[in-house]
């Protein structure tokens, strides 16, 4: 698989990651033979880079993912936690002391004794300007803690003031077609900067794979029930902050548009589904260097790695695309995030 360099990490991972929030049950039960066949799944199929945090199943996803790293010494994975949201979200809790504390919890959790890259977990707005936060992971750095850190953010003002912090080495944020905002600045600044960028939240809740209706339900302890007007975390992390019945729209128009191309060469050769050119879109984007797409299974790890291999999708795609965006969704989305 294609490789880009992580930002000022300067480590390549792959163009297709793996986000693990599903390992934490947080999208209804997965065992954890599951989750360790899916890793194994996706990297075989050359994934380099897992996305984790703290808190995905109070660490039960860091801990599945440990398992699978002490079974497979010496690859190449890049392994990314996040640290924050186990306290009250309030900026004094952004300490040296609370981050060793998270810290060493998380070592112990993956089985490691430096953290490859660890984010800010979408920390509260003023943390971005407060220079003890940053020198705190610059000490950490320095004392062989973790390598390097970077910052998950919610919003586009976020993502500008941390990559403008020198030794900030990523940034994740939501990109997608239904929130497209990160384009206008965001992707500009990073690239300009050497910071990396990880896009998140890519299928907007599995909304653009075009499977879901206005009648789908989903299990009570998946956040696409209990978060849908934000009632746990920020809305726009849960099908990307839009309204269900509106994504749905959407998301059949956008599966119509995806049929078209499907049927035209080159794509009439590949098995060209909505979530594979939704995906494709965002890692064809200029300043991105890898999507984290979740997987409940063995086959979405592999279908979700073989988007790397989707050819350019070209100034017509991207012009519906554009136009699928202006007509559902910025007016409600743009602003806000």
């Amino acid at each position: 698989m294609q490789q880009r360099i992580l930002g000022r990490t300067g480590r390549p991972v792959s163009v297709v990651g793996l986000g693990t929030w599903q390992l934490g049950t947080d999208w209804g039960d997965v065992s954890e033979s599951d989750g360790l066949a899916l890793l194994e799944a996706s990297v075989e199929a050359g994934v380099t880079f897992f996305d984790t945090a703290d808190v995905y199943g109070d660490g039960r996803s860091e801990t599945i993912i440990g398992k699978f790293l002490g079974s497979n010494p010496g690859g190449e994975l890049l392994v990314a936690t996040k640290i924050g949201r186990r306290v009250d979200q309030v900026p004094e809790n952004y300490t040296l002391q609370n981050f060793r504390s998270w810290l060493d919890r998380s070592r112990t959790n993956l089985g490691v004794d430096v953290i490859d890259l660890v984010q800010l977990h979408c920390p509260p707005a003023p943390v971005y300007s407060d220079d003890r936060v940053f020198d705190a992971l610059d000490r950490l750095v320095d004392e062989q803690v973790i390598k390097n850190y970077g910052v998950s953010v919610e919003t586009a003002a976020e993502a500008l003031a941390a990559i403008a912090r020198p030794h900030v080495a990523s940034v994740q944020i939501i990109l997608n077609l239904f929130r497209q905002k990160p384009l206008d600045a965001v992707l500009p600044a990073a690239e300009a900067a050497g910071v990396g960028i990880i896009a998140r939240v890519p299928l907007a809740s599995g909304l653009l794979s075009g499977r879901y209706t206005t009648s789908t339900t989903f299990a009570p302890t998946d956040h696409r029930s209990y978060n849908r007007h934000g009632e746990a975390f920020d809305v726009g992390e849960t099908f990307s902050g839009v309204d269900y019945a509106v994504g749905v729209a959407a998301a059949q128009e956008f599966t119509e548009e995806v049929a078209e191309f499907a049927a035209e060469p080159p794509f009439d050769e590949l098995e060209l589904t909505p979530a594979k050119a939704a995906l494709a879109w965002i890692i064809q984007q200029p300043g991105v260097t890898t999507v984290i797409p979740g997987a409940r299974d063995v086959s979405q790890a592999r279908a979700n790695a073989s988007v790397a291999d989707v050819p350019e999708l070209g100034p017509l795609f991207e012009r519906g695309v554009r136009q699928l965006y202006d007509l559902y969704f910025r007016e409600a989305v743009h602003s806000r995030w």
